[in-house]
């Protein structure tokens, strides 16, 4: 007879708590305890269609390996997402984030972490520090999302940046680039969300307030399509646009200004652990603001609908 463990499982499109097999981790991977899981704007975006994806979600979370290699268990570990194949020429070039067949954590083909354990790659798997809390370190992936960036482009001090959005994302990657040196503005809908930049000496705007201006690298965080637009107003000619939302909608958009005004556009998805797992060990980043609430693993389809709410941040999930 199978194990059972609670999951919160999407069956295209009804995401529910529910009993589910318990995971059996295969060749070359660890079976992880999860302590707690953050719930992502792309969690919601699944619910709705997008990768027409079915099984476990959740792609943000910390936990204790409970089996796999002597020398992980019992650690403390979070997990980069992309389940590479590790041969393939993307694989061989470094780029496994672009495997062509590889699987997703909770996002393709491979089951999430919204449950009592899931099965990592050990290759994927990352030691967090004694003193980064699982409150923080939780925030490790969509925090490397945001490193990524400085990853794809050069980052001069100084130089002018723009962020759209105050989601999650958009908060942290305002303070990664005011990281890096640039100086920043960010443009949201919410004060009590740009409120937390501004503690930190990053100006804001709201967007209604907002009238685009010329501006070397433009960050677009708005979760939304009609963003885009909003986004490539904003860019000068020959700048850079960092595309960073994943919607479940197609964007109808004007792409003339990006010939006309020769702007190089970027597509942004995942980023690297360890300088993320730095800037949490130093608290450097300001992740404790943007917890909103947290629920039990029985209560996540209650937190799904909860993130969805206005002015919602981060919700936690605490699953051990």
């Amino acid at each position: 007879m199978l194990d059972l463990m609670l999951a919160l499982h999407l069956d295209g499109s009804d995401a529910r708590v529910r009993d589910v097999s318990e995971p059996s981790p295969r060749d070359g991977e660890a079976l992880v305890s999860v302590t707690t899981a953050g719930i992502c704007k792309t969690d919601v975006e699944l619910v709705k269609g997008y990768m027409g994806f079915r099984g476990v979600l959740g792609h943000e979370f910390v936990g204790v390996v409970e089996d796999g290699p002597p020398q992980w268990r019992g650690r403390r570990a979070v997990g980069e997402i992309n389940f590479a194949c590790g041969s393939c020429p993307s694989c061989s070039a470094g780029l496994g984030r672009h495997c062509p067949t590889r699987r997703v954590m909770g996002i393709q083909n491979a089951d999430g972490a919204f449950a009592e354990k899931l099965c990592v790659p050990v290759a994927n798997l990352h030691a967090v520090p004694d003193g980064v809390p699982d409150d923080l370190a939780v925030f490790t992936e969509p925090l490397a999302a945001a490193f990524e960036i400085l990853e794809q482009v050069d980052m001069e001090a100084g130089l002018d940046c723009l962020v759209l959005g105050d989601g999650k994302l958009g908060l942290l990657v305002a303070q990664v680039l005011q990281r890096a040196g640039a100086v920043v503005r960010s443009v949201g809908r919410h004060p009590e969300k740009l409120a937390i930049l501004a503690r930190r000496g990053i100006e804001t705007l709201l967007e209604r307030d907002f009238a685009p201006t010329p501006t070397s690298l433009v960050i677009e965080a708005t979760g939304n399509a009609a963003g885009f637009e909003l986004a490539i107003a904003s860019t000068r000619p020959r700048g850079t646009l960092v595309l960073k939302s994943t919607v479940a909608g197609h964007a109808s958009v004007d792409l003339a200004p990006l010939v006309i005004h020769e702007i190089q556009v970027i597509g942004s998805r995942c980023g690297p652990f360890a300088p993320a797992l730095d800037a949490l060990a130093a608290d450097e980043i300001d992740v404790h603001s943007l917890v909103s609430d947290r629920v039990s693993l029985g209560a996540a389809d209650a937190g799904l609908r909860r993130a969805t709410e206005a002015g919602v941040l981060k919700v936690l999930i605490d699953a051990g």
